[in-house]
């Protein structure tokens, strides 16, 4: 179905209204495949000598192995009309694919080889579990060998080697014993749960069923979810565009107007937009509907009052009204020196002289530790996650300004040029490695030398200290100062969201990266690539 394809595109980086483009470009131009905008993964039951001919036209030798081992029979798991509305699966028509594109190819590929595989036997592995006893202590070891790769061959895919985070483990008998050879330890850290990114974000709208509590709802979504197949990426996409969620690299975060819709809506009790229990009691009251048992009046009654209520609550909303989990923040006011600060879904706000600090700044909503210093001590920062008007993502210091109000401070004055150094309250870290003559010294965004400060600028040596998401400590600063490179640093990340290792290097005076040579790889045999 249309889902499973923007699910598995997506994991080789098309967006899902991108999948959808280019599906519909497959079946409309090239008419290389069938209708696109389906929800069905099932085939008709009296399909099965169209699919025969299908796979005859297709030049592949993973199809040709499936017509000669007469893997293509009736099976309720492939060929089902109980499980077809309007339109089934989607899969290749027979045509000669001609004047593909790159991207084209490759989605029409995917729906070849998932089309394919599915006439392929069930993949057999040898499944072992080890459990070793040390003293009183037990550890288990689990690994498997894969003996027929089945539909996997279609993929071309292998056992995972230890690598790849897979582990084999070769089978013993009950009364052999097993030597230890080695003991290593690892060390790791939990893990919170991982952002959504478009495939993932997919699956729960489908699935969102499983979300809702009342039975006879739950069972109403089962076969809906929200949204359909010719929908679903448009609304990540409206989403996106009205500023809700913002895409970084794969994964989708939400903002900060986002966030705080929802605890609007939340607020004002309109908590039913929040919840897919709504779409489950739309869906349920429509079946009642074409069983006979509630008619279409009624049902736009219901929902006409609902937009009634919403509407009404929307108009009687204060902006201080909205109720929550808020907290009161026990700090002198800078303005006034009484306080204490009450926080509201909005901002935080002075009890005594009503100072207003706003919990978001270009699209990143602060912590309460962070407003917090920002009252005690003036400025926080730098603070990652700030976004600029076009959406780049950007590191500032905040501060307030001589009237409190807040304001970023990236280390310039106001006609550009960089903070003025305060030999008391700034630190020198040693001499500059550009100009042999001036200072550098510790700012609050960067390491500068103090001829780079001057009016006019007599030297170019500025080390930000924040770089690409990673912060810069001060002893790899001295690193680079003093043999014009740091280590090894890790966890840069790149403007496309993928984490990475560099060295900072300084050369003619200028900083950039420097990577590790990656070890040779060990040549493995060639394979051919089977013609799809």
């Amino acid at each position: 179905d249309l889902t499973s394809l923007q699910r598995e595109a997506n994991a080789r980086g098309f967006s899902a209204k991108r999948t959808l483009q280019i599906a519909q470009q497959l079946y409309e131009r090239f008419k290389v495949i069938t209708y696109p905008r389906t929800d069905s993964r099932y085939l008709p039951e009296d399909y099965l000598p169209t699919v025969r001919s299908t796979l005859g036209k297709i030049d592949n030798q993973f199809a040709r192995k499936a017509l000669d081992n007469d893997w293509v029979k009736p099976s309720k798991r492939i060929f089902n009309n109980a499980k077809i509305s309007d339109h089934f699966a989607i899969v290749p028509s027979g045509q000669a694919p001609h004047g593909l594109d790159e991207a084209q190819a490759k989605i029409y590929d995917m729906i070849v080889r998932r089309f394919i595989a599915i006439f392929f036997p069930a993949a057999q592995f040898e499944v072992t579990t080890r459990i070793t006893r040390v003293e009183k202590d037990a550890f288990k070891s689990e690994g498997k060998i894969m003996k027929e790769p089945g539909w996997l061959e279609v993929y071309r895919r292998e056992a995972p080697t230890d690598d790849q985070g897979g582990q084999s483990l070769v089978a013993i008998s009950d009364n052999e014993q097993a030597k230890v050879l080695d003991v290593d330890v690892a060390q790791s850290e939990t893990k919170p749960p991982a952002r959504f990114n478009e495939a993932t974000l997919l699956s729960a709208m489908e699935g969102a069923g499983k979300f809702v509590e009342d039975e006879e709802l739950r069972d109403a979504m089962r076969e809906k979810g929200l949204g359909t197949p010719a929908t679903r990426a448009a609304i990540i996409e409206g989403l996106i565009s009205q500023g809700y969620v913002i895409r970084q690299g794969r994964d989708l975060i939400a903002t900060a107007k986002g966030m705080a819709l929802i605890t609007l809506l939340r607020g004002i009790g309109v908590t039913e937009l929040c919840s897919p229990e709504m779409t489950g009691e739309w869906e349920y009251k429509l079946k009642r509907m074409a069983k006979g048992a509630m008619k279409r009046k009624e049902f736009m009654a219901q929902i006409r009052q609902f937009t009634r209520e919403i509407v009404e609550k929307t108009k009687n909303f204060e902006g201080d009204s909205v109720s929550g989990d808020f907290e009161t923040l026990e700090v002198k006011c800078p303005k006034c020196g009484a306080g204490p600060f009450d926080e509201d879904y909005r901002t935080f706000k002075c009890r005594s002289c009503g100072l207003i600090i706003w919990k978001t700044m270009a699209g990143r909503l602060f912590e309460t530790g962070e407003v917090e210093q920002l009252l005690t001590q003036g400025r926080v920062g730098p603070l990652e996650g700030f976004r600029s008007k076009i959406g780049r993502p950007f590191n500032a210091t905040v501060k307030l300004s001589e009237d409190f109000k807040q304001e970023f401070d990236f280390g310039e004055g106001a006609n550009g040029a960089p903070e003025k150094i305060d030999a008391s309250r700034h630190q020198s870290i040693g001499i500059c490695p550009v100009c042999k003559e001036g200072q550098v010294f510790e700012l609050e965004n960067a390491y500068i030398c103090e001829r780079a400060a001057a009016v006019p600028k007599k030297c170019s040596f500025r080390v930000s200290k924040t770089i690409l998401h990673r912060t810069i400590p001060k002893d790899q600063v001295q690193k680079l100062m003093a043999t014009g490179k740091t280590d090894l640093l890790p966890r840069f990340i790149s403007k496309k969201g993928r984490p990475f290792s560099a060295h900072l290097k300084l050369e003619n005076g200028k900083i950039g990266f420097e990577f590790a040579e990656k070890a040779p790889r060990t040549k493995k045999p060639r394979k051919t690539a089977a013609k799809v």
